[in-house]
């Protein structure tokens, strides 16, 4: 259950989160890297998971997220989807809003001067 529990906290401790194939600078898939520019182009850090770095996660994720394919979005502890579903939001103007809203929340929830 070791796999699970990595999963869970890393949803716990990146309010953004995407799970890919490679990284956002050197993506090893068209999915990841269209998913990765939609999100940088937001314009707020986000976390990711390399996944072909971390068979573990790769064998174990799908069927806890009950979702197939890679990349995944999670935002907030929640599963936003894949790349169709990201770049869909972030023609629409949605992704964009949602990822604004998780910084700002998650900034207002860091107390810590700096």
């Amino acid at each position: 259950m070791e796999t699970i529990e990595k999963i869970k906290q890393q949803i716990a401790e990146n309010s953004i989160l995407l799970y890919m194939k490679g990284s956002p600078k050197l993506p090893s898939c068209g999915f990841s890297s269209q998913a990765a520019q939609a999100l940088m182009s937001c314009g707020e850090q986000f976390a990711y998971v390399d996944i072909l770095q971390n068979p573990d996660i790769r064998a174990e994720l799908p069927a806890y997220a009950d979702w197939p394919t890679f990349p995944q979005l999670w935002v907030d502890g929640e599963l936003i989807g894949g790349c169709d579903i990201i770049v869909e939001m972030f023609q629409k103007g949605e992704l964009q809003a949602l990822i604004k809203e998780s910084a700002e929340k998650n900034a207002a929830s860091n107390t810590d001067a700096e």
